[in-house]
């Protein structure tokens, strides 16, 4: 599939947790960064708050390296709300041929359910003219995949 120039994704699940438990796990800018990146999807070194973030600030901001290129990530947690469990994050510069990032994440209860919950991630990718189109793509493909190892890091821990 070609890259567009504007690139919107969403993905969704139902978790093996329930809504406070993933929402405590995802919430944090660095556990959600170790969660989808796994052994063998290691994608991300030196994940570090910057700027004095951390996961109780809002906004807060973070930096990683990308493994595939060794490109500087710089991120934001933009908005919270812990009512609505829904996390909002940008790219504060841009990237790896990616121009511009936005993404969020939601945890939603499930009704009938208490013990699982329901977790969405979409994002909005703008690529540069001058892009790399074989990293982008990469990029793309890693978090095309993303939001199953979250599904699996709570199948996990609810064993």
């Amino acid at each position: 599939m070609p890259i567009q120039r504007k690139h919107t994704m969403y993905h969704s699940t139902v978790l093996d947790a329930d809504p406070d438990t993933v929402w405590a796990t995802v919430r944090d800018a660095m556990k959600i960064l170790e969660i989808v990146s796994p052994g063998d999807l290691d994608i991300h070194t030196d994940v570090t708050w910057t700027e004095g973030g951390s996961v109780e600030k809002v906004p807060a901001r973070y930096d990683f390296n990308l493994t595939l290129n060794g490109g500087l990530v710089q991120q934001e947690i933009a908005a919270r709300s812990e009512i609505d469990k829904s996390q909002s994050y940008r790219a504060v510069a841009p990237t790896s041929g990616v121009e511009s990032y936005e993404a969020t994440i939601r945890v939603r209860p499930i009704t009938n359910d208490p013990a699982r919950s329901f977790f969405e991630w979409s994002r909005i990718l703008e690529i540069a003219e001058d892009a790399d189109l074989k990293v982008v793509e990469a990029i793309i493909d890693v978090m095309e995949k993303q939001t199953d190892a979250v599904r699996d890091h709570f199948a996990k821990t609810a064993r």
